[in-house]
């Protein structure tokens, strides 16, 4: 599991390599990412948006931005956490993701709270033929 926190807020990930989704003849490789978020601060805050850096094993980077997460803009009073699971393709066997959330405090601040950095890599024994 990977882990950060910022301003009180914790997010924890943890990605799963899927290989009944996964084509490795046609280089399509499939990972789910299980996320929690925990207000750990004194404040209430609402998740706004999300942007993802997701860099493939040659180093190709993908950047996506949006509304929410899982069509969702949860609201997280202190004490609280949300969790939901959601998915990556890549056309390589590994790769990276990291990123950050946007959220904002009642007094309408907005900060980012940092997704940690996390790798997406076949289990070990997982070979892959081209």
């Amino acid at each position: 599991m990977y882990s950060a926190v910022t301003r009180g807020i914790e997010v924890n990930v943890e990605p799963v390599f899927l290989p009944e989704r996964t084509d490795a003849q046609n280089s399509r490789y499939f990972w789910a990412y299980h996320v929690t978020i925990s207000n750990r601060g004194d404040l209430a805050v609402r998740l706004l948006g999300r942007y993802w850096r997701i860099t493939d094993g040659e180093g190709r980077v993908e950047e996506v931005r949006g509304e929410g997460v899982v069509g969702e803009q949860p609201y997280l009073s202190p004490g609280d956490s949300y969790s939901y699971t959601s998915g990556c393709p890549l056309s390589t066997p590994s790769g990276i993701m990291e990123g950050s959330y946007l959220m904002i405090y009642p007094s309408l601040e907005e900060f980012e709270v940092r997704i940690p950095a996390f790798s997406l890599d076949l289990p070990d024994g997982q070979r892959t033929v081209n």
